[in-house]
C-alpha cells in the first residue's frame, strides 16, 4: 500500500499493524504515507514506547546490537572509508591477483581480520539496500568484495585444516567435510588441469566416505589408512598442486581406497557373525589383535556370542542396570569366566579376564551413552 488514510485513532497493537502497511517497499515507491485526519501521534509515541520497552526487556543486552540495525549517510560513508582503509593492500580489482594475495598468507588472524571485513562490507551492501540508500552502492563494487569474501573464507578453512593436522588432535573432521572444495583453488586452469582436479576430487571423496563408514576407526589398519590419507594432503600451497602431482595423488588415493574397502568388507563379515551387533565385532578384533586369548578364533567367537546373549538378557530386563557402571562390571565379570573358562574351556588369567570384561562393559556402555542399539 501507497498511502493510508487515517480517519480515527487506533490504539496499541492495531496502530503498529495498520502503519506496517505502508513501510513494505514496492516497485518504485520508496516511501509509504499516512493521511492522518484523527491526530495519532500522542498515541503513537505512547504505544511505540511500549513495544520498544517491551524489547528491551526481552532481549536484555543483546538490545545493544539490535540498536545498530539502521545506521545514517554519515554512519554509512565512514565505513566505507574504513573498510577501503583494511583492504587498501590488496588488489580488489583483480580477482585472480587478490587470490594470489591471499594465497600467501600463512598467518591466521591476518586473514580471519580481512574476512571480517569483508563480512562487514556484505552486511553494509544489505543495509544500504534496506534503507535505500542507493548512491552508496556505486562506492564499492560489493558484488565484486563478495566474491573476494567466499576466496578468504576457503583460505581461512585451509589454514585451519592445516593447523588442525600440524597440531595433531582430533582429525575426524577430515573424514566428514567436503575438502575437496577447500584445496583444490587453481590460479590458472587449463582444461586438462580441470578434468584431473575433478577426477581427484572424485576419488578423494569415494576414499572419504569409505573411511567414515568404517565400523572400527580404532583399528590399528584403518588408523594408518586414514594417517596416510592426513599426509597426502597435510602439505604447504596445496592451490598449486602439479598435473604429475594430482595423477600421483589419483594413484595413492585409489590404493587407499581399496585397502579400506577391504576392511570394510571384513568387517562387515565378522559382523554377520555377531547378527550384526558392532559392539562384538570390536571386541572380537581387539582380542585377536592382543593374542594370547586362544589359538582358536572360532572359540573366541563361541564364548563371546555366549556372552552377547547373557548380557543382552540382562540389559533387556534392567535397563537400568547401565546407569550403574561398577554394578555392571561385576554383572559381567561371572558371564565372562563361564564362558570362556567353563564352556570354551579357555584358560584366562586375572589380567585377561579383566581385559575382556572391560571389553565388554565399555562397548555397552558406548553404545547406551550414544543412543545406538542391536538388541
Amino acid at each position: 500500500m501507497k498511502k493510508l488514510y487515517l480517519g480515527r485513532v487506533i490504539r496499541k497493537h492495531n496502530l503498529l499493524q495498520a502503519l506496517t502497511r505502508v513501510n513494505r517497499t514496492y516497485k518504485d515507491f520508496r516511501y509509504g504515507y499516512v493521511v492522518d485526519f484523527a491526530d495519532i501521534r500522542k498515541e503513537f509515541d505512547a504505544t511505540n514506547k511500549a513495544y520498544f520497552d517491551e524489547l528491551q526487556a526481552e532481549l536484555g543486552d543483546e538490545m545493544e546490537h539490535y540498536s545498530h540495525l539502521f545506521k545514517s549517510q554519515e554512519e554509512i560513508a565512514a565505513e566505507i572509508e574504513h573498510i577501503k582503509d583494511l583492504l587498501f593492500r590488496f588488489d580488489i580489482e583483480n580477482a585472480e591477483v587478490f587470490s594470489q594475495q591471499i594465497n600467501a598468507i600463512q598467518d591466521r588472524e591476518s586473514v580471519l581480520a580481512l574476512k571480517k571485513a569483508l563480512a562487514d562490507a556484505k552486511s553494509l551492501y544489505n543495509l544500504i539496500r534496506l534503507q535505500g540508500e542507493y548512491a552508496f552502492l556505486e562506492t564499492l563494487d560489493f558484488q565484486k568484495l563478495n566474491r573476494l569474501y567466499r576466496e578468504t573464507s576457503n583460505h581461512l578453512d585451509l589454514l585451519n585444516l592445516k593447523e588442525t593436522l600440524e597440531q595433531g588432535t582430533d582429525t575426524t573432521n577430515l573424514l566428514n567435510v567436503a575438502l575437496e572444495e577447500v584445496i583444490f583453488k587453481f590460479i590458472k586452469i587449463g582444461e586438462e588441469e580441470l578434468v584431473l582436479a575433478d577426477k581427484l576430487k572424485n576419488t578423494l571423496r569415494r576414499t572419504r566416505e569409505a573411511l567414515a563408514s568404517n565400523i572400527d576407526q580404532q583399528d590399528p589398519k584403518f588408523v594408518t589408512l586414514k594417517e596416510e590419507l592426513e599426509r597426502l594432503f597435510k602439505k604447504k600451497n596445496l592451490s598449486e598442486v602439479t598435473q604429475d602431482e594430482m595423477t600421483a595423488n589419483i594413484d595413492t588415493l585409489n590404493k587407499i581406497h581399496e585397502r579400506i574397502k577391504e576392511l570394510n568388507r571384513q568387517n562387515n563379515q565378522l559382523r554377520q557373525k555377531y547378527q550384526g551387533d558392532t559392539k562384538y565385532t570390536r571386541i572380537h578384533k581387539r582380542l585377536i589383535e592382543r593374542g594370547g586369548i586362544s589359538d582358536s578364533e572360532r572359540k573366541i567367537f563361541e564364548a563371546l556370542i555366549g556372552i552377547k546373549q547373557d548380557a543382552d538378557i540382562q540389559v533387556l530386563q534392567n535397563t537400568r542396570i547401565l546407569d550403574n557402571e561398577s554394578y555392571f562390571e561385576r554383572a559381567m565379570m561371572p558371564l565372562v569366566i563361564s564362558r570362556f573358562m567353563d564352556q570354551q574351556q579357555i584358560k584366562l588369567n586375572p589380567d585377561a579376564s579383566r581385559y575382556i570384561n572391560h571389553l565388554v562393559v565399555a562397548e555397552y556402555l558406548k553404545e547406551f551413552n550414544t543412543g545406538a542399539s542391536h538388541w
